[in-house]
């Protein structure tokens, strides 16, 4: 029914970023749907990004072919409509550059829509993220902060006015109300939310599940959140809590070349750091999950180097199954609302992965 929303599926990350986001998502949005009646061919009506801009990144695999995004959510790859959320901030320069890469690779960009109250980053915000933030915090100096504090301060500039002095943008103004099956698409991660992250070195945005609601439904709606991690972390940026020491550290050196471990968005050098099971453990718990999702187990076995943190000490394994054993038990007794722990080996699709069609929304 037009108008009305069924579900809302979420995808979202539980370290500091880079977790693999953009696989799952892309996954998930090609997804047919298997009722024949349907109007919808593909399972979801919209793939929709509800926070964050152009300081994010997704890496995309398909048929075998690399392609990387920033701000355009992951539909686009499937021939699902993509909305660029009211929680976002857009650059128009950055997001034309992006259309444009992906006009040239043959994607359906029409399938863009932003909505009228995303708010835009300006030649100022970022003038303003590179003289005063970008070197304390280790920003990505792509002005968002300073964009969503003009947001708060009531004194940004939206969608809605920028389309009034461009032309060219009125094509992908979203008009129609969200309908059907919507997956929300996160960006960074847990330990990067403005509320629970380690402020102040974190982002601008809500990352957590419950402020996809943003894009205008009931939390009621929520059927799966699909909780995305790696089996080692990964830091871009200042923290404290990954310092420049780990760069030190001939393991975790190791990890991060077979890994490539570089920004997306950047290309600078991520710290590498073992899992820390611990803060894994608390923001499952705090930001919910159906499914957990643990990408790149195969570099782990590529370096044989089976570690982790856990409880203040250093575990050390003899195999990846072992240590997947080990996390496995430890989620599953901590956490009561993981159903299903998925272990991927691969960079282009995430074995085991389904959707959960059973567990209905309110």
């Amino acid at each position: 029914m037009k108008g009305v929303i069924s579900s809302a599926d979420i995808v979202y990350g539980i370290q500091s970023g880079d977790e693999g986001k953009g696989k799952v998502s892309s996954f998930l949005a090609s997804q047919f749907n298997e009722n024949p009646s349907s109007a919808n061919k593909k399972y979801y009506s919209y793939v929709v990004r509800w926070a964050g801009g152009a300081n994010a990144g997704h890496t995309v695999y398909l048929n075998s072919k690399k392609y990387k995004t920033h701000l355009v959510p992951s539909g686009v790859f499937h021939g699902v409509k993509s909305l660029i959320g009211p929680g976002c901030v857009m650059n128009p320069s950055h997001l034309r550059n992006e259309i444009d890469y992906l006009d040239q690779n043959g994607f359906d960009t029409s399938l863009l829509k932003i909505s009228p109250m995303t708010h835009i980053v300006t030649d100022f915000h970022i003038e303003k993220d590179i003289s005063s933030l970008s070197k304390k915090l280790g920003t990505t100096s792509r002005g968002i902060a300073p964009a969503y504090a003009d947001k708060y301060a009531r004194s940004g500039f939206r969608f809605s006015d920028l389309i009034d002095s461009d032309p060219y943008w009125r094509q992908f103004l979203h008009t129609d109300p969200l309908d059907g099956n919507i997956l929300c698409e996160g960006a960074q991660g847990f330990y990067l939310d403005i509320n629970w992250g380690n402020y102040p070195f974190v982002t601008s945005s809500e990352t957590l599940p419950y402020a996809a609601c943003s894009i205008g439904f009931s939390p009621k709606k929520i059927r799966n959140i699909f909780a995305v991690a790696k089996i080692y972390e990964t830091r871009s940026g200042e923290d404290p809590l990954f310092p420049e020491s780990l760069f030190e550290n001939p393991e975790l050196l190791k990890i991060g070349e077979v890994g490539k471990e570089y920004g997306v968005t950047t290309g600078r050098r991520r710290k590498v750091n073992y899992l820390l099971l611990n803060r894994m453990i608390d923001a499952l718990n705090i930001g919910g999950g159906d499914t957990l999702i643990i990408s790149k187990c195969d570099i782990l076995e590529e370096t044989k180097i089976f570690k982790l943190f856990y409880n203040e000490k250093l575990i050390t394994f003899d195999s990846i199954q072992s240590m997947k054993d080990f996390i496995e038990c430890e989620i599953y007794k901590k956490v009561s609302s993981i159903q299903k722990i998925i272990f991927s080996s691969s960079p282009e699709k995430v074995e085991g992965l389904s959707l959960d069609l059973k567990r209905e929304a309110a």
